[in-house]
């Protein structure tokens, strides 16, 4: 091969590779969540608790005693535009100060601060509540999060396929369908410091999955996406669980010695094994808890619909042979 020949192409594979190739920027997830109360009306604590990985990425999670959703937001700043992905399930701004603590963290650009684009994993309520509060700024774009705007938005013309790209300035983030527990949910990977945000598709505890099929293809696109980049963690929108693996009671707003947020890139790897199993209603595989809220719904309501039939039956039985009885007796 002629040596200048050799020189150029090495030098375009190194130039491709540059993006995939940098080394992740670091971060610090030394932080201990805000674990709630048993009684939070005895234990005031922030209603908004703001973690700093690195200089331009900041993660924010609602208090427990706030909502027991206690959902996790992601604020990436590049140089000329930042991104909020997800607003949590508090509207009021009174309860949870969140556009004003995201603003706040907001650099400036001349006289104004840096635009701020809205994006979210999902719809489901507890992760889109706090748009309101973002709706009336200037320089704010939100995106909604019905299936038709999502494709849209990101450009998205053979869903669930594809990958789209926001560009932040000197910072760019993937945005990658994963439907299953949603139908229009998205991850976001993070090329400036290979973070992975999984929103409710896969977190430390329950995985609540609506369309199995789109659920095993999503995990397995997923995977397909990571397995030759760097990930540095693997966040997703929740903690359900306790260091052991054991989920908390739905509801609680007190989550004493809490599972740690961060996944690996090894567990999403075999996120795909492990969705396979799932039988459609209920399946559990080590600490993830898999099912069908809606299937799960159904049975206990008909669970209930046979006790209460069973307890009234009991007790015509009861009064038809109570009603004999004095008859007989008279």
């Amino acid at each position: 091969m002629n040596p200048l020949y050799r020189f150029l192409l090495a030098f375009g594979l190194t130039l491709a590779c540059l993006p995939a190739c940098a080394d992740p920027a670091p971060g610090s997830l030394d932080v201990h969540w805000n674990e709630g109360a048993a009684d939070c009306t005895k234990a005031p604590q922030p209603p908004l608790q703001v973690h700093r990985y690195n200089a331009q990425t900041f993660i924010l999670r609602e208090s427990p005693c706030v909502t027991f959703e206690a959902p996790f937001m992601y604020l990436l700043i590049g140089s000329s535009r930042a991104l909020l992905i997800d607003t949590g399930d508090v509207a009021d701004p009174k309860q949870v100060p969140l556009a004003k603590t995201v603003m706040d963290l907001l650099p400036e650009i001349g006289d104004a601060k840096m635009p701020l684009i809205v994006v979210h994993t999902h719809g489901h309520l507890d992760h889109r509540a706090g748009d309101p509060q973002f709706q009336s700024l200037p320089h704010v774009q939100i995106v909604q999060t019905d299936l038709e705007h999502v494709k849209q938005y990101f450009g998205f013309t053979n869903w669930p396929n594809g990958v789209s790209r926001i560009e932040l300035g000197d910072r760019a983030v993937d945005v990658l369908p994963t439907p299953g527990h949603y139908p229009s949910h998205v991850s976001y990977y993070d090329r400036n410091t290979a973070l992975f945000f999984s929103g409710d598709f896969f977190l430390p505890g329950r995985l609540l999955i609506d369309d199995t099929e789109d659920d095993i293809r999503s995990a397995q696109r997923a995977a397909d996406f990571i397995r030759d980049r760097p990930v540095s963690h693997v966040l997703g929108g929740h903690i359900e669980l306790d260091a052991q693996g054991n989920t908390f009671d739905f509801g609680s707003n007190y989550h004493p010695n809490e599972h740690v947020l961060q996944l690996t890139k090894q567990d999403l790897l075999g996120l795909p094994a492990i969705v396979a199993q799932f039988n459609g209603f209920y399946t559990q595989d080590g600490m993830y808890v898999m099912l069908n809220q809606y299937r799960v719904l159904a049975a206990e309501l008909a669970a209930f619909v046979v006790v209460v039939v069973a307890l009234a039956t009991l007790i015509w039985w009861y009064i038809r042979r109570r009603k004999r009885a004095r008859l007989a007796r008279a």
